[in-house]
């Protein structure tokens, strides 16, 4: 038995058919297996869903609570699903995120989805799982993408803050996971008080609360707070579609900043008309992803969501054998 034969791409995304369900499709399916909830991995629709506890509910509050026929909540147990295993393992990446590991007739492959090896506040850390397939990511597979500590790039924030203490500062981040990741690092450099946010936040938010994240006090943007210069000095965070609209002109003299791995790219920064770029990212970066690789050390490197190419020569050069995906349908770091 071949690995393409225990898992292989399909239109619909990943297929196990040992197992007969599929990872993170891209359509609805009878059975699916999902890494985390950002809305290019988790969609609605399906027949079944397992996934951790924490992405299923991530899933109902983003689709509604009928977002999939039956749920299945994965545990720290190894499962089967047809005679094939199936272990979750933390990936770093958001709260709730997992690799899925599969073991069949004594082959072993790990769908990282997204992960990250950074600490992250807002989300369990990577563990690694070992396996004979490894499916990673290739967002930031670039050896130019080299991400800076993420404590240094809340002091620029703070910086900032100190010299403009007349202007709103208002924080650019996706609503599931950068966002609380953000706040949370916001939190551990020092700054205790309110912090606003747009209401598309609010409900994730409050979910990462009762999880047992502490983010501290968190007030409502979305409502006229009263004069313009109330917001001076002030800490905003909202999603990335908002800073498009209306709602910006609010805030008094707004610093725009906003918290992406893509904001090392000067242009991507400059086309979104950032003043602060904060390089923060929940994905690995080149040397993060290429240390994962060697540490694992599979006998195949199946790649995904990014840049095929570097990683494919860098497989190359290293004598290690890569497979580019080409999954359709899956998208860069981009969440609504």
């Amino acid at each position: 038995m071949r690995y393409d034969d225990m898992l292989h791409p399909t239109p619909k995304g990943l297929y196990c058919p040992p197992g007969d369900f599929y990872i993170d499709p891209v359509a609805p399916v009878p059975r699916a297996l999902i890494t985390h909830g950002h809305a290019d991995h988790a969609r609605s629709g399906h027949g079944a869903v397992m996934a951790t506890q924490q992405t299923l509910d991530i899933m109902a509050i983003r689709y509604g609570e009928d977002f999939t026929g039956s749920r299945q909540p994965a545990g720290d147990d190894r499962v089967e699903v047809a005679g094939v295993g199936v272990t979750f393992r933390p990936a770093g990446h958001v709260l709730g995120s997992a690799q899925i590991g599969l073991d069949y007739k004594g082959m072993r492959i790990t769908v990282s989805g997204d992960y990250c090896r950074r600490p992250n506040p807002a989300c369990a850390p990577y563990e690694p799982l070992p396996c004979d397939v490894f499916v990673t990511e290739a967002t930031f597979a670039l050896p130019v993408f080299r991400h800076p500590d993420p404590v240094d790039e809340m002091a620029k924030l703070m910086a900032s803050l100190e010299s403009f203490p007349e202007r709103a500062h208002l924080v650019g981040a996706y609503a599931l996971g950068k966002a609380q990741r953000v706040i949370a690092l916001i939190r551990q450099a020092g700054w205790d008080r309110p912090i606003y946010i747009h209401g598309a936040l609010e409900k994730l938010c409050d979910y990462h609360q009762a999880q047992g994240i502490d983010l501290g006090e968190l007030r409502p943007a979305t409502a006229e707070k009263g004069k313009k210069s109330d917001y001076a000095g002030e800490i905003i965070v909202g999603p990335p579609g908002a800073f498009n609209g209306p709602w910006v002109r609010r805030f008094p003299e707004p610093v725009i900043g906003f918290a992406s791995g893509w904001m090392q790219v000067r242009n991507r920064a400059k086309a979104r008309g950032v003043e602060l770029p904060l390089i923060i990212s929940d994905h690995v970066d080149w040397p993060d992803l290429t240390r994962t690789v060697q540490e694992l050390n599979p006998d195949e490197t199946w790649i995904t969501h990014g840049r095929e190419d570097a990683l494919m020569r860098w497989c190359e050069l290293n004598q290690r054998v890569g497979r580019p995906l080409r999954l359709v349908g899956y998208e860069d770091e981009v969440e609504e």
